[in-house]
């Protein structure tokens, strides 16, 4: 799918957007989001650009704030959305998971294990009484009584990583296995608890991705809404009733392929959507093809990660397969409140 080279070149575009002092923007001149920032370094980690991973993860450790949050958007190493929402902070431990499997430094996990542990702090004040987590706490310190179905689905996956972690520093937290079982389970089985918005892909495919659904349930899920979201031979929509297909969705949906098994559907994706690949390695964020126009006209650096990520899972990187295979994560504490449906 990808020659060594050109992958080397799909990192080197990563890179090249690494500003001094770690942080990875969108594009030159973008904004930077902490959860698309921690994606673009578990790409870094995949091609064995480890000081350049390790430095995204030092800027996150220097940019969080007190109560354990990171804001929602910074520019130019200043913030420029003040919101916090709870994947984009809890998405750290999902990058420093991956990151100790990629190096084995134990060093390095333990210093950053308090960053770690004061996000999954801010992320679990967020919870709501029906096991899900709201998505945002507001600029002004208010928190919406309302919970995101791809959000949750990101925020269970960080919950089973910093269990991980803890369990690896011999650090137990029964509340982290409290809420990530409640929480798998609302994403698994009570759609009704989150906002509907059914018409984009990514809550589509989230439950599967964020290892929520696995075996038939999950398959069938694929199976139930392939025709909606994917467009053969360009790749998937980012919204079902609009004719734009997106780099980062398609390679998402392609590592959520691999994890339940549809390798050879997961490869098909990944090369429908190499029309958006630069000539400098990096991949346009969409096209739509209606108007057969590229757009918006951003090369961006987590859609290379997404695909480089969806490559290392396929190709057998033992980092990527473990995190997002899910079969070696802890699973957090059942919730009973619908034991007759499983």
């Amino acid at each position: 799918m990808l020659t060594a080279e050109q992958a080397a070149a799909t990192v080197r575009s990563i890179l090249a957007e690494q500003r001094a002092d770690g942080a990875i923007p969108w594009f030159a001149g973008g904004h930077l989001d902490p959860w698309d920032h921690v994606e673009a370094a578990m790409a870094l980690d995949v091609a064995g650009e480890h000081a350049a991973a390790e430095a995204a993860y030092r800027w996150l450790m220097g940019s969080q704030n007190a109560d354990g949050s990171w804001y929602a958007a910074y520019r130019e190493g200043a913030a420029s959305d003040l919101n916090r929402e709870s994947n984009f902070c809890a998405y750290v431990a999902v990058g420093v998971w991956h990151h100790h499997l990629s190096t084995g430094d134990d060093a390095f996990l333990e210093e950053i294990w308090p960053t770690v542990s004061r996000a999954m702090a801010f992320v679990l004040e967020l919870g709501r009484a029906d096991g899900t987590v709201s998505w945002r706490r507001e600029e002004n310190g208010t928190t919406p009584d309302e919970a995101l179905l791809t959000g949750c689905s990101s925020v269970h996956h960080a919950l089973r990583c910093a269990l991980a972690i803890a369990d690896y520093l011999e650090e137990p937290q029964p509340d982290w296995e409290l809420a990530a079982g409640r929480l798998g389970h609302a994403v698994a089985h009570h759609p009704e608890r989150f906002l509907d918005k059914d018409r984009y892909s990514m809550d589509w495919y989230y439950p599967v991705l964020g290892t929520a659904l696995r075996g038939a349930a999950a398959r069938e899920r694929i199976e139930r809404e392939w025709d909606r979201f994917v467009v053969p031979g360009l790749g998937v929509r980012c919204v079902s009733d609009r004719p734009w297909v997106t780099g980062g969705e398609s390679a998402e949906l392609a590592l959520a392929l691999w994890a339940i098994g549809e390798s050879e559907r997961a490869v098909e994706i990944l090369k429908s959507i190499q029309h958006l690949r630069h000539e400098d390695g990096g991949y346009w964020t969409g096209y739509v093809f209606e108007d057969d126009a590229i757009w918006p006209e951003e090369r961006t650096t987590w859609t290379a990660g997404a695909l480089l990520l969806a490559v290392a899972a396929l190709g057998g990187d033992e980092a990527t397969v473990s995190v997002f295979g899910g079969e070696k994560l802890p699973a957090g504490l059942t919730e009973e409140c619908c034991a007759a449906v499983r």
